[in-house]
């Protein structure tokens, strides 16, 4: 029995150091380092941390147009860039959360060529994500991991929930936008109900530190750990995989059954298959810290990084 499964080691082994290196297919240039992707009917918007959300074309892998946001001054009373933390697009409405003055932060919504204040900087909330629920409603977390279910029609919260005491790191929603995900500095993992706002389940014990990110596709979770570790979770399994570097971005394919992350300091990405555990993929050419990782299918990704590239690659011809 301890020959047979020195066998398996030995097997999942072989078969990570064997990876396959990648180059990037396509590059697109974005107007400053990318904070956040989110792809809708053929678009890919990528907010910048140069006042600006860039919208390229998916299948021409070429830029189109941008959303350009008013600059702002800083402590010191210069003009700078608002960089913008998250952006969501539903229909043809696009939310953006951006730095604001002061230290505070805006969220707009973006149509018809305008925009559109809903949460204004004035209101001094250190906001860390917004999305999209739905036409009417919005979610958004502060830095202080207090959720926010916001209505839109109305102007006023309909819930704010303090997740824990730990400083709030990321957010992932289901595809149905029913359930969400949320990671802290804890390394636990908070389950809720987003009509409600309930507990629906906590995940201890795997990430021993901040979780930088984490992605929710399919009941399966992946996370993005500051102590080097990718854990994935499904209802038939638990594990993480190991780096030797802070691992700062993950993701999943549609199905949870491909899973990517930021794997060493040369800012390359593992694509991993993730019911066998097994490394398939080794993007590379990345050339700063990768921010954001998208499956635009189970066959083509896109890793964007705090430099302007974004690098599309093709897993098999």
């Amino acid at each position: 029995m301890n020959i047979f499964k020195s066998f398996i080691f030995l097997f999942f082994l072989i078969c990570s150091l064997n990876a396959n290196p990648l180059l990037p297919t396509k590059r697109l240039v974005a107007s400053g380092g990318v904070t956040d992707l989110v792809i809708n009917n053929s678009k890919l918007y990528a907010a910048t941390s140069s006042s600006s959300v860039d919208i390229f074309d998916i299948k021409t892998k070429k830029f189109e147009n941008k959303i350009v946001l008013p600059k702002i001054r800083d402590f010191m009373g210069d003009i700078i860039n608002s960089k913008v933390y998250s952006v969501d697009v539903l229909n043809n409405k696009v939310l953006i959360l951006s730095q604001g003055k002061k230290g505070g932060r805006n969220i707009d919504i973006y149509e018809n060529g305008k925009l559109t204040n809903i949460i204004s900087d004035k209101k001094r909330l250190f906001i860390g994500r917004a999305k999209f629920i739905n036409k009417d409603k919005i979610i958004f977390s502060l830095l202080s991991n207090q959720l926010f279910l916001y209505d839109l029609k109305q102007k006023t919260k309909i819930y704010s929930k303090q997740i824990s005491q730990s400083r709030f790191s990321y957010f992932s929603l289901d595809e149905k936008k029913e359930k969400i995900v949320i990671a802290d500095e804890s390394g636990n993992l908070q389950l809720l109900n987003v009509s409600s706002g309930e507990l629906i389940k906590t995940f201890k014990n795997q990430n021993l530190d901040n979780v930088f990110q984490v992605d929710f596709k399919n009941d399966k979770i992946l996370t993005a750990g500051q102590d080097r570790r990718a854990v994935f979770y499904s209802k038939n399994q638990i594990y993480y995989k190991e780096s030797n570097f802070l691992i700062y971005s993950c993701a999943l394919n549609k199905l949870g059954n491909l899973g990517a992350y930021s794997s060493n300091e040369n800012n390359d990405v593992t694509v991993f298959d993730t019911s066998s555990k097994i490394d398939l993929f080794k993007l590379t050419g990345n050339k700063m810290t990768i921010s954001k990782i998208i499956f635009l299918n189970s066959n083509e990704i896109i890793v964007a990084s705090d430099d302007k590239n974004i690098n599309y690659y093709k897993l098999k011809d």
